[in-house]
């Protein structure tokens, strides 16, 4: 049965996320996010859950890049291409497909763009070796080896851990409003003392999904 085409997901303009030499902010720096006196540790609270759900967001995205043996069309996500020289996303300006289990094929909608489509993929470290006929490229996936496998079961376990940091941080950058709102008195100790349990209760929560997300895709990589 053939494997229909998906939508990919957009990234949020929202967000924006570093690994382990990162931190996961809206477009600033968390320490400048706007913070007020008129605050309290409900409303810290409730701006901790949506940049936590933004690392779990982008922890799927990553996820869905790393390949296994059967054919994805999200596999290609990464994949930059020179249109006219503007880096521009493959699935911005082809069409993506998955006709087959282990194979994919890329329609550029500007078909002077094969040659150019064709060197990205190669050279995208993807480790696949895509051909054109003229009118489309093709991508067959190889079954994965026992030692490729390992491999990429220690990749996920590396990005699993750089958002584990990024959840992290949020939990410093959160826990720091809390102390200096103590600090200026703007809530009591009991507010803060309440905050504090509730963002380590959602760090717990998303740290759990990363490692739920991360144990399914090793699974996945080692099963196929």
């Amino acid at each position: 049965m053939p494997y229909s085409n998906s939508n990919i997901a957009e990234e949020s303009a929202e967000f924006v996320l570093y690994y382990s030499r990162f931190t996961i902010y809206d477009s600033r720096p968390a320490n400048d996010l706007p913070f007020t006196t008129n605050m309290t540790e409900q409303d810290v609270i409730k701006e901790t859950k949506p940049r936590m759900e933004s690392a779990i967001d982008d922890f799927r995205r990553k996820l869905a890049t790393v390949r296994t043996g059967r054919a994805s069309v999200s596999l290609l996500d990464t994949v930059m291409i020179d249109y006219y020289g503007t880096p521009t996303p493959l699935n911005q300006m082809a069409s993506v497909h998955a006709p087959e289990p282990q194979m994919l094929t890329v329609q550029p909608w500007d078909p002077t763009q094969l040659g150019n489509v064709e060197k990205a993929i190669r050279s995208a470290d993807l480790g696949l070796n895509p051909s054109n006929d003229g009118k489309l490229v093709r991508i067959p996936i190889p079954p994965l080896t026992e030692e490729r496998r390992k491999q990429l079961a220690k990749q996920i376990h590396e990005i699993a851990e750089e958002h584990r940091t990024a959840i992290r941080n949020i939990r410093r950058d959160e826990n720091d409003k809390l102390k200096k709102m103590l600090k200026d008195k703007s809530i009591s100790e009991d507010s803060e003392r309440d905050g504090l349990e509730q963002i380590q209760k959602l760090t717990d929560t998303y740290i759990s999904k990363i490692d739920e997300l991360s144990k399914s895709k090793e699974h996945e990589i080692m099963s196929v």
